[in-house]
């Protein structure tokens, strides 16, 4: 299982978002991370973790789609 940590995190195209838990889908058992959005309407979203936790190719480089920058304690 992965571990999120709880925390402010910059996406890859540089907006912030804060992760509140990791949850379990009720019907298939897959870990899913709960974020909010810490801008605009400071909206709640939910992202499979290996999604949140996969790297991405930006410009043939390979970079964390979602990088800790501010760890909770």
């Amino acid at each position: 299982m992965n571990d999120v940590k709880q925390g402010v995190y910059k996406h890859y195209k540089g907006k912030r978002y804060k992760v509140l838990f990791e949850a379990t889908h009720s019907e298939t058992g897959e870990r899913v991370v709960v974020y909010q959005c810490l801008y605009g309407d400071y909206s709640h979203w939910v992202r499979p973790t290996a999604m949140f936790m996969e790297s991405v190719d930006v410009g043939g480089k390979s970079v964390a789609r979602f990088e800790l920058i501010h760890q909770e304690d």
